[in-house]
This record gives C-alpha cells, structure tokens and sequence, in this order.
C-alpha cells in the first residue's frame, strides 16, 4: 500500500454546499461530514468512482473520533479522523445514529 500523499485543495461540497479550505489532509466536509470517493491510498486521487462518500458511524478515538464512511455508488468502506474543524453537532448526531445527517 502505498502511503499518504498531501493534496491541498479547496472544494465546495457536493453534499450540503459548503465552500471548504483544505490543508492537504481535508478529505470530508467539516460542516455535514460526507466525502467523495477520490483516493484509492489517502491524497492520490487516483479512484475513478468519484461517489459520494456517506458518513454511516463514528468512534472515539483518543482525542479525536473516526469517521466511517460507504461510498453510495460502489459501497467501499473507509475510515477517516475528524479534524479540529469538523461540526461537534455533526459529530454527535452521527453518534446518536440520527436523521440529522442524512436531511441535510
């Protein structure tokens, strides 16, 4: 497997529509929490699926959680830490299995 790649790039996200500032490790929203599926190894870009990215859990971990996300178009499974940035209320109603993130 081959290891991370840093990739900065800003995106609007295709889920909810926020403008997101990426730092080279940003691979999700931090406001709804969806992903795309673009990497194949972390920073590559090199998936062809292009799917959106469904946060379906999350875990503590240490300081921070991770995330599990399904790809809605090819059903792949990764897990992705939060960052600082990410919406504690997103955080906590994926915990709590609610609506809240698959209404936006």
């Amino acid at each position: 497997m081959k290891g991370f790649t840093k990739t900065v790039e800003d995106f609007n996200c295709a889920h909810c529509g926020a403008v997101v500032r990426g730092n080279g490790y940003t691979n999700h929203c931090p406001r709804c929490l969806w992903s795309r599926h673009v990497d194949e190894n972390p920073g590559d870009r090199a998936a062809t699926c292009g799917g959106m990215m469904c946060p379906i859990s999350v875990a503590p971990d240490g300081v921070r959680f991770i995330i599990t996300h399904r790809c809605q178009l090819c059903g792949k499974i990764k897990r992705q830490r939060t960052s600082d940035d990410d919406d504690i209320d997103a955080i906590i109603a994926l915990s709590k299995n609610d609506d809240f993130i698959y209404g936006l």
